[in-house]
Parts: C-alpha cells; structure tokens; sequence
C-alpha cells in the first residue's frame, strides 16, 4: 500500500493519485482518504458510494464493493467526515486487497493525516515548487519517518524542473516532474498508458516489489 501525501491542499495529491493508478499494469484500487475534501471520486467520474467505511472487517472484498473508473482500475471513495470515523482502521481492512493499492491522504499534520502514513508500507510526496508547499513537504516526510514509513520519492506537480535542492531538502529523489498541461483524468491507461510523467513514476514504483 502506498501512500500519496502532501502538506499543502492543492499541490496534486488527487490527480498524482489517480495518474499513477491509470499507468499502473495489472489490478489497481484507489482508496480516498481525505474526508475533508474527499474529491478523487470526483475526479475519476464514479459514484460518491459505497465508501471506504463500508468496509465492515478485516477480509471483506474491497474490491467487489470498489467501483470501476476504467478497465483495471477500481476507486473506493472517502468515508463521511465524523467523530466515530477512523480512517487508519478503515485502511487497514483494505491493505489485505489482492491489489496494487494507492491512497490519496489528506493535507497536513494533524490525526487524519498521520492514520494512511501509519498504514501505508510507503509513501509518494507530492509538492508544487513554492517555499509553502516545500516547508510543508519536509514536515510530512518528517512524519513519515517518524511513523516508520519510508519514503520512497517526490513528485513535482505544475512544473517542468526538478531542482536538486528538492531532493535534499526532502532526502528523497525526485521520481518525476509533472507539466501543468498533464491531465490524467482525460487519458485512458489502455491506449496511452497514462501521461509520460506518470508512467515514469508508475514504472519507479513497480521496481520497489515491497510497496503497492
């Protein structure tokens, strides 16, 4: 399970999420993790439910009740925002998935954001090039580490650089630098294999066996 994250809302957490999976081969689920701004089943065009809550116990098939954004690829939107809502738990009833799995996790570095980190088995930055947006990179790779979690590289969204300085502040490599131009949601991952800056990510990822 990989983990896609941010510190910043914006910078492309959801449209990386959702290009990486369509340039993966084989089965991909895509779980929404972010209750706030829960926008990926938005994004790849498939009703808002059954949730990720809808899970009810370690084993149960995710992927029956997922549903199909295109041949492959299957989407599990985010669960309602609420007190009783625990989206690490709900996260780990869906790790046992016969399935590459990505997660699209919330901004910041508050509970919700620190629950995917702790389940994930890895996770991909995702960061625009403004200080902002870097400052709070840094802070949620920090977060990561702490939790156990490796990181495995940084995604640059809107831009066609990769500074070096990213991949030092950050202590992880740049995997791909994303053109503002790139619009995976309009790109089919059987004709085209998704957009050339995520399938370079897609093919970096499928090297590492341990993380989807």
């Amino acid at each position: 399970m990989l983990a896609i994250a941010g510190g910043k809302g914006g910078c492309g957490k959801t449209t990386t999420t959702l290009g990486v999976a369509r340039a993966l081969d084989g089965h991909v689920l895509a779980v929404d993790a972010d209750r706030d701004m829960p926008n990926l089943h938005a994004l790849a065009d498939v009703p808002r439910e059954p949730t990720v809550a809808d899970i009810g116990h370690v084993g149960d098939d995710a992927l029956s009740m997922a549903h199909e954004a295109s041949p492959g690829l299957s989407v599990l939107p985010a669960a309602p925002s609420g007190p009783d809502s625990d989206t690490a738990t709900q996260l780990a009833r869906v790790k046992p998935v016969d399935a590459a799995t990505l997660v699209d996790c919330p901004a910041g570095a508050g509970p919700d954001a620190a629950g995917p980190l702790r389940v994930a088995d890895a996770v991909l930055l995702v960061t625009t090039l403004c200080a902002p947006a870097l400052r709070d990179t840094s802070k949620t790779a920090a977060m990561a580490r702490a939790l156990g979690t490796q990181v495995v590289g940084v995604v640059l969204n809107r831009t066609r650089l990769t500074p070096t300085g990213v991949s030092e502040l950050l202590d992880c490599p740049v995997v791909a630098a994303v053109p503002e131009r790139e619009r995976p949601e309009r790109s089919d991952r059987r004709t085209d294999g998704g957009r050339p800056a995520y399938a370079r990510v897609a093919n970096e990822l499928s090297r590492e066996q341990d993380i989807l």
